[in-house]
């Protein structure tokens, strides 16, 4: 926990540095209290969970206090609320550990579990709360939002891991008589084709790209760890490209965002203008950036010259201030990020852990993924928030729960063996 520590401490002190003649040590405090967050938390895995993974903490400790930076640098008064969601995210992942020593015990409610992901998206739709253009957020006491798709999410990776576990046999997929190439049957089909059917649903009804996007990805990503077969992946995504293309006719918001995207230069006061600035953002950073604190990012009046910079766009601050070799550097994080999950995956020694833990990854990466390539101009942007960088509890709160299951999974899966009985009395 050394390296984020000190990261975190060099960039408060170089953003207070740029920002007035006078060192403003104002940020201290909540650089000492999250640091205290992840020594608890460090604690807690050492204790409950001696062997899991080393290097998954220290990582996400980084990819933390980089966003932290970030925010402060923006608004001292989010980057605050980020440190109280970071408390609370640390307090879940303890619980996590504390109270599922062994993570298999939730293979048995799988259906349970999955019934709950789906109510929490009905419950979003029916009585969600519309902000800029998506029906994604609850709204509850005192003008706070919760968002239960970021819960579901995790959710379904569970439900998934148990059934596909069940069924990976079964969707083998026998080579078709008459064409000669692997195609699987109908019967096994058919749920693929009812997943993406759903989340295309999701699209139309909360007006939100990203969410489907990220849900079908992962189902699919699970799908091709039970089977080993492309067939399954590729079938999946020929069907979601199609029902895209019949969102983007139906859906106002949707075909908005895609004109945005494939001509943003030509809409740049309407659709495109978010766009255009990230675009702008990232060229101005150059290859060293400007420096952290001395970034255009804020207006005399104080507001972001990138409308949601805090949340979809803090990547591009970050391309900005340090330039694309620190851009390319938490890249790099999140790749050995996935890396480690993917040996853990690979390391667990039943299917429900391997699914499990590599459907977890895959939340991680695809939502990393997906909103760089969208700031970028390589998809269409999706508005998913960047794993433990961008503003916002709940996708905080999650994910940090999601990287305490993953170390749970880890956890068993390098505990060496306990001998029988029989050999423990000889």
């Amino acid at each position: 926990m050394v390296a984020p520590a000190l990261a975190g401490l060099v960039g408060i002190g170089a953003v207070a540095a740029a920002r007035a003649d006078t060192f403003d040590l104002s940020p201290l405090p909540g650089a000492v209290a999250v640091l205290a967050i992840f020594l608890s938390m460090h604690f807690a895995l050492r204790v409950r969970a001696p062997y899991a993974d080393p290097y998954v903490l220290p990582l996400v400790g980084l990819l933390t206090a980089i966003g932290l930076i970030e925010l402060n640098r923006i608004s001292p008064r989010y980057a605050l609320d980020q440190v109280i969601w970071v408390g609370v995210g640390g307090a879940v992942f303890i619980g996590v550990l504390a109270l599922m020593p062994d993570h298999r015990v939730l293979e048995r409610y799988r259906y349970i579990i999955g019934l709950t992901a789906i109510g929490l998206l009905v419950v979003t739709m029916a009585v969600g709360t519309s902000i800029n253009g998506s029906k994604l957020w609850i709204r509850v006491g005192g003008g706070q939002t919760i968002q239960l798709g970021e819960l579901a999410k995790v959710l379904v990776v569970i439900f998934l891991a148990g059934y596909l576990r069940d069924r990976r046999e079964l969707l083998a997929i026998p080579t078709h008589r008459r064409l000669g190439v692997p195609l699987p049957p109908m019967r096994h089909l058919a749920p693929v084709i009812a997943f993406v059917a759903a989340a295309l649903a999701v699209v139309a009804v909360l007006n939100d790209f990203g969410t489907a996007l990220l849900f079908v990805g992962v189902f699919l990503a699970m799908l091709y760890l039970a089977t080993g077969r492309i067939a399954y992946p590729a079938i999946g995504l020929g069907f979601f490209a199609a029902g895209s293309v019949l969102v983007y006719l139906a859906v106002p918001r949707i075909h908005d965002r895609i004109t945005g995207w494939v001509n943003p230069f030509g809409h740049a006061q309407t659709e495109g203008y978010q766009l255009v600035q990230s675009l702008q953002a990232l060229g101005d950073g150059g290859l060293f950036g400007r420096g952290l604190g001395r970034g255009f990012l804020l207006t005399a009046d104080g507001r972001t010259l990138i409308p949601e910079l805090r949340t979809d766009f803090i990547f591009s601050a970050v391309a900005h201030e340090l330039g694309y070799i620190g851009a390319v550097g938490v890249l790099i994080v999140f790749l050995l990020l996935a890396s480690r999950g993917i040996s853990i995956a690979a390391q667990a020694n039943d299917g429900f852990s391997k699914l499990l833990a590599g459907g977890l990854t895959a939340v991680l990466a695809l939502q990393a993924f997906l909103i760089v390539a969208g700031i970028v101009r390589l998809v269409p942007l999706t508005g998913v928030t960047l794993p433990f960088m961008s503003y916002g509890g709940s996708s905080v709160v999650t994910n940090f729960g999601l990287i305490a299951l993953l170390l749970v999974v880890s956890n068993r899966a390098n505990a060496p063996a306990r001998p029988a009985p029989e050999e423990r009395e000889a």
